[in-house]
Formats: C-alpha cells, sequence, structure tokens
C-alpha cells in the first residue's frame, strides 16, 4: 500500500497512480479476492510461490532488494563498492540514513534511509516517533541500531499494535540523549540534534480485542466489513486482519460493496 501522511489521519492507497483511497472503504463490505496468479516484484516472471514479500526464488537469491543487509544492516559493503549491484547499493544504501526511535506496543529502534520518513514509521504501525541519528551511508545505520538494540527491540509486536495496546507515555527525546552514553565517540557523533516527535494517527474505527490472520493461500475469497488500516494491515470487523505486504504480487480483486 501507498500511504500519504496527515497529522489527522494517514491515508492508504492501493493500485497504480493510487487508484483507490482505501479510507473511503472503511466501514463498508469489502470482497476480497485472490485472483490465483503470483508475479515477481523484480521481474515479472509467474512464480508458484512468493519469496521475501514478492520474489520469485531467483530474484530472492540474486537481487539487491533481498540481499542479507536489507535485514542486517551492518553487514551492508554499499560503502565499499560492493553488493549484489554495486550501481542499486550507491543508489540506495550508499546515501543518508536515519536510525530513529519508534512506539508501538513498545520502544523500537529502527534504520530508514533519509527519504523514507514518516513512511517508515507508517509501515510499520508506529504511534509516535523520533530521529535519534543521521549517518552518512546503510552499514554505519546498522552499527548504531545494533548498540541499541542491548537496550531496545528492533521488532514490531504486530498482535499487540493492531489492538492499539501502546505506550502513550514515553518521552522519546529523554530516552534519545540518555542514550547517547551507550554509544562509543566514533557512532556518538551522528547524533540528530533534531528532537520533533511525529505522532501518527490511523483509519481505525474499532480496534480488535483479539487478532486472527487470514492466510490468502487457504482463504482466497472472503467478504468483510472494513473497520480499519493501520501498519500494512487491513483490520475487519470480525477482529480478522489481514497483511497486505505480505501479499505482495498477488494479483487480488477488491471491490466495496
Amino acid at each position: 500500500m501507498l500511504t500519504e501522511y496527515d497529522p489527522e489521519n494517514i491515508h492508504y492507497f492501493l493500485g497504480p497512480d493510487k487508484l483507490m483511497h482505501v479510507n473511503d472503504l472503511i466501514g463498508n463490505d469489502i470482497e476480497f479476492s485472490f485472483l490465483g496468479t503470483i508475479n515477481c516484484v523484480n521481474c515479472g516472471k509467474i512464480t508458484k510461490k512468493s519469496f521475501g514479500e514478492g520474489f520469485c526464488y531467483k530474484c530472492f537469491i540474486t537481487a539487491p532488494q533481498a540481499a542479507e543487509c536489507i535485514i542486517r544492516p551492518e553487514l551492508c559493503e554499499a560503502h565499499l563498492g560492493k553488493g549484489r549491484d554495486v550501481e542499486w547499493e550507491q543508489k540506495h544504501h550508499n546515501r543518508e540514513h536515519y536510525v530513529y526511535l519508534a512506539v508501538s506496543s513498545a520502544v523500537k529502534v529502527g534504520i530508514t534511509n533519509h527519504k523514507n520518513i514518516p513512511y517508515r514509521w507508517i509501515d510499520q504501525g508506529a504511534s509516535y516517533a523520533i530521529k535519534f541519528a543521521k549517518v552518512p551511508y546503510r552499514q554505519l545505520a546498522g552499527e548504531i541500531e545494533v548498540a541499541l538494540k542491548e537496550h531496545f527491540t528492533d521488532r514490531t509486536h504486530w498482535q499487540k499494535m493492531l489492538k492499539n495496546d501502546v505506550l502513550d507515555d514515553e518521552d522519546l527525546e529523554e530516552i534519545k540523549w540518555e542514550l547517547e552514553g551507550v554509544l562509543p565517540d566514533d557512532l556518538s557523533q551522528f547524533m540528530d540534534e533534531d528532537d520533533e516527535i511525529t505522532y501518527l494517527n490511523y483509519p481505525v474505527l474499532q480496534y480488535p480485542k483479539k487478532v486472527k490472520s487470514i492466510n490468502l493461500d487457504k482463504q482466497p475469497h472472503f467478504r468483510k466489513k472494513l473497520v480499519g488500516v493501520k501498519g500494512q494491515y487491513f483490520i475487519f470487523e470480525d477482529e480478522t486482519v489481514i497483511n497486505i505486504r505480505k501479499y505482495t504480487g498477488y494479483n487480488i480483486s477488491i471491490e466495496g460493496k
């Protein structure tokens, strides 16, 4: 899903050129159908199984978008002129990145390239977030993230996030500057002076008390009332949810009723 940040309400879109404004479907029944075909998001070829959020197996083991440094940025070698695709790595990884602190079910540390804020926070369903450090390339962001993992998780507890079980009283600015002392001097020099806290409000009519995930491979067709969108999840009235990003590359029909 594509997103637009609005302080009052996050906006979600599907399809080319933001054809479908998902917010307009909230409160209505929608018919959701998997049409049986999966295309690799990298090469476009039909694949029987999707790997790593939309790749065929060949691209999963060769494409730079699926390299190990996507998950473990401390291993990135773009600044050394290395990688699965050096040109791609130079464009996307040998560039400024942010390390950030975000709050959903807990305080989380993460990284993203400098053009992806606040959209990375939206994708993760964060309720509020702050920039922690700004570095010239991805590998350094990974080093800082590793140092902070001793104090905070780098994972989002997606079920708590969807139930809106959120820590609402964390002072991120205070936490940020307390953490400066845990970094070695060669990394603390990258601390970002911007202490603005960004708050994110999602279009949700009601949050589930229990969460059950829909598996589109086992349930390719359903009709349910959409009551909200948070992170990359559709939330339905019967407390089921579906992770839209998980099915990247799937040919899907969505119709509002």
